[in-house]
């Protein structure tokens, strides 16, 4: 199992595919970095020599890819900032509220978690008949 910048990488994939395990790396960046070091993506990921494994490094540092914990942490401040800034995105972030116009009257599930009843509080005395 191949590490590239401290992520093990499957090995009996095609490099192509392997190469998307890295978070920041899609299917477009990783056929450039392939172009790029003239290797062919239909090889496995465990037949990469070590020269190959270091001219991979070597890409993904020099065209600034930010990837992993670096994008992680640059996504969060971004949302940080809007939320700070109280825009309209940044307060449906805080609320948990789709932030792209979709409507909520009725979808909006994955975003609003499971469905809670609200305002429903029933008379433990109705069913007795005592009220």
């Amino acid at each position: 199992m191949p590490r590239i910048l401290g992520i093990d990488i499957p090995g009996d994939k095609r490099l192509e595919i392997s190469l998307r395990y890295i978070y920041g790396i899609g299917p477009a960046r990783a056929a450039k970095i392939l172009e790029e070091a003239d290797i062919s993506g239909d090889i496995r990921a465990r037949e990469l020599t070590d020269q190959q494994i270091n001219q991979i490094i070597q890409i993904i540092q020099a065209n600034g890819f930010l990837i992993e914990g670096d994008l992680r942490r640059d996504i969060q401040q971004n949302l940080k900032r809007l939320q700070a800034i109280n825009c309209y995105r940044g307060q449906r972030h805080r609320r948990g509220l789709p932030v792209r116009g979709q409507r909520t009257s009725t979808n909006a599930r994955t975003r609003k978690g499971p469905r809670r009843t609200v305002g429903v509080i029933r008379n433990k005395d109705a069913k007795a008949g005592k009220v």
